[in-house]
């Protein structure tokens, strides 16, 4: 069936069972929703203008610094309180809130890797979800990503469990990922992460199911099989999306339900087709993609320059 034949189905953005009903058909018929990270109004349109051309549903996600970007990096961003960053993802939210519906397409609205360090923006804008879900019955985001993945496993996993349980009224979806995406990303640099680090184990992953879904059903993995940030040269990364499925297989044992686990693929740009054909039956429900995005809109620029580089230079 098509993703509008799940009930309530709406053009602009899901929340709640309606997301996650959502993900789930994804997870069934075989395709994730890709997740593009965007930093302007511009960005934003170009996503939901692609999405509305292929009659698809996609993700609008804002990274900390792409939120900071979103509303000005001449605002004060304070270590501690980073309130421009705040301001920048709620603007953000609240502009594809407003313009979604019209492109004719579900949207969901997530903030991208938050740090240990950058909690003071991830609590600002649970701060914003309490107040949209109090006027509204609905947070103002789909969902949100913890990436603690720096942080020993016991105290990711406790801090995604503090986080949920505020989350979980809202039935707002939680990321999280254990073992670490290489490269650099936000600022954050694993480009020097151990090899054993880039590879998450079955045992890892049951530890979060374990810990979280008692609290809620609604939380993806980002599940660590050499992913890398970033476009790389082939063979400079050993991507291995079988494990994904030795992840489920050993979840499947534990509680007797094919599949349990709902991955994210992370460091999207540059895979090839077939590791991905690999990772879609493993249950990965979304696939993040930025520095292509990043690179076409730059490309886009140059070539419009260069095509009317005359006119241009004429108005100087």
């Amino acid at each position: 069936m098509s993703f509008w034949d799940i009930p309530g189905m709406k053009a602009g953005v899901v929340t709640g069972d309606l997301a996650w009903s959502l993900l789930q058909h994804a997870k069934t018929n075989g395709y994730a929703i890709p997740a593009f990270n965007c930093t302007s109004s511009s960005t934003i349109n170009s996503v939901l203008e692609a999405g509305a051309k292929l009659n698809r549903p996609v993700m609008i996600q804002f990274s900390e610094g792409g939120s900071a970007f979103m509303a000005g990096k001449s605002l004060p961003n304070d270590k501690g309180k980073l309130q421009t960053s705040i301001l920048g993802a709620v603007a953000g939210a609240h502009f594809v809130r407003a313009v979604a519906p019209a492109y004719g397409i579900p949207v969901f609205v997530h903030s991208d890797h938050c740090a240990k360090k950058l909690l003071p923006w991830f609590d600002g804008m649970l701060e914003a979800d309490e107040a949209f879900f109090k006027a509204h019955g609905e947070p103002l985001f789909s969902s949100h990503m913890l990436d603690l993945s720096e942080e020993p496993d016991e105290e990711n996993i406790a801090i995604c469990k503090k986080y949920l349980t505020r989350m979980a009224p809202m039935k707002c979806i939680l990321e999280m990922e254990i073992g670490i995406t290489g490269g650099i990303e936000d600022g954050v640099d694993n480009s020097g992460a151990a090899k054993e680090k880039l590879y998450s184990t079955p045992e890892d992953v049951w530890a979060v199911y374990e810990g979280l879904n008692p609290i809620s059903p609604m939380f993806t993995i980002a599940a660590a099989f050499g992913n890398v940030h970033g476009v790389y040269k082939a063979g400079n990364v050993v991507l291995k999306p079988e494990l994904l499925q030795d992840m489920q297989n050993y979840a499947k044992e534990k509680t007797g339900t094919d599949r349990p686990l709902n991955f994210v693929f992370h460091g999207g740009s540059g895979s090839e087709k077939h590791h991905i054909a690999t990772a879609l039956p493993a249950g990965v429900v979304k696939m993040n993609v930025d520095t292509d995005t990043q690179w076409a809109y730059w490309e886009g620029l140059l070539k419009f320059y260069k095509a009317k580089e005359g006119y241009l230079q004429g108005q100087i």
